[in-house]
Parts: C-alpha cells; structure tokens; sequence
C-alpha cells in the first residue's frame, strides 16, 4: 500500500488540475458570453414571456412608470418605456488594437446598441403583449439592451407575472429570436372599422389591398 500512495497522489492531483481547468474554460465562456449580451437577450426575450398576465400597477411596480402611454380603446392600452445604456469600450494596445477589432465585429455583427424602446400593449388592464424596437442589439444575440428595461420585474417577480418559460434548454426563450408572440383578444386588436374589413389575400387582384370582411 505504502508504494501505491505516490502515484494514487498524483492521480488525484492531476484529476484535480482538470476539474480546474475544465470550470476555468467554463467561466471564460460565460463570462465571454455575458460580456457579449448573449444573457441579456436571454433575459428580454424571457420577460416577454413572464410579463404577459401582469396587471398595471404590477407592471409600474417593478418597471417604473412609462415614458408615455395611449388610450387606444375602452379596454385597451399601449405602454412605452424607453431605456438606454452606453456603448461598451474595449480596452486594448497599439501592438493588439483589441478596441478596433471589437467595435468592427460590433458593426458587422449588427451588436453595438445603445438604446431599446418596450411597447407593452394591456388588455382589459393586464399586460397583453410585449415588443421590442430600436438600436437594441449586442454582438451576440437579440434586444439585448432591452433587459434594462425589464431587469427589475425579472429580479424580483411580481405576484400576476406568468411563471411558465418551458425547459431551460427546449423551451420558447432563445438569445437569438422573440418568442412568439400570444394571442390576442378581437378587442385589443380591432376597432368597430377595422373589425369589418380584412386584408386582400390575393396579390394578382386589382382590388386594394384592405376590402370588406365576407359574412
């Protein structure tokens, strides 16, 4: 037992290194990954999930109070809330320009938002619908920008938030695309004049283009 001690010893040490190692890698990737905006489309992208069910003051709650708002119908409202957050600066040497090369993945890969605006249709009250717009795109990954705007709901759930996402890994949330989006009631979306027309399916017609609904 005493000459099998040195080489258990060294077996255990070099299993050691890589675990080591092996979590090293996986913190450099995340932390890559996190530096790039992969989590924060992740995130944005999952609020526009949890955040569909909640009732106005929830959503104020944890939001804040909306850049501006409009009165679309009796039951319906548009929320907007706007967010904005510098431009990373990546540091760097004239032997390496880390910087420049950085900045021209950015333009190339679309990255390099700035700025995100949430427009939050409510129905009858609760949260119905969420879209993103503007120059709200990081180098990995979608409407990264726009988790600042919904950091706080998404830190500290309210109570009439949706807590269903599906799996982690097979579920609806992805970094690079929205989620669908949920259906909507005839009243958030029709007015008494659109309601009674419809959209001409058949690009050869010489008819325009929005023509009565049939019966």
């Amino acid at each position: 037992m005493r000459g099998c001690a040195p080489s258990l010893a060294v077996g255990i040490d070099r299993y050691m290194t890589c675990r080591l190692l092996k979590l090293l890698a996986l913190s450099s990737v995340s932390l890559g990954l996190s530096g790039c905006g992969y989590f924060d489309s992740r995130a944005a992208h999952k609020a526009q999930i949890t955040m569909i069910g909640m009732t106005a003051y929830d959503l104020q709650s944890c939001a804040g109070l909306p850049a501006a708002t409009k009165q679309v119908n009796e039951t319906t409202q548009i929320f907007i809330y706007n967010g904005t957050q510098p431009q990373p600066s990546y540091g760097g040497s004239t032997l390496i320009p880390i910087g420049d090369i950085m900045t021209t993945v950015s333009q190339l890969g679309g990255g390099g938002g700035t700025t995100c605006s949430a427009v939050i249709r409510l129905d009858h009250d609760r949260v119905a619908d969420v879209h993103y717009t503007g120059n709200n795109d990081e180098l990995i990954g979608t409407d990264g920008i726009c988790s600042i705007i919904t950091r706080g709901c998404s830190r500290q759930p309210e109570g009439t938030m949706n807590r269903s996402t599906g799996n982690l890994l097979f579920g609806p949330v992805s970094a690079f695309h929205e989620p669908k989006g949920p259906n909507q009631s005839s009243g958030s979306t029709y007015s008494p004049q659109s309601g009674t027309v419809e959209l001409n399916p058949d690009p050869n017609s010489t008819d325009p283009a929005i023509i009565p609904r049939l019966p």
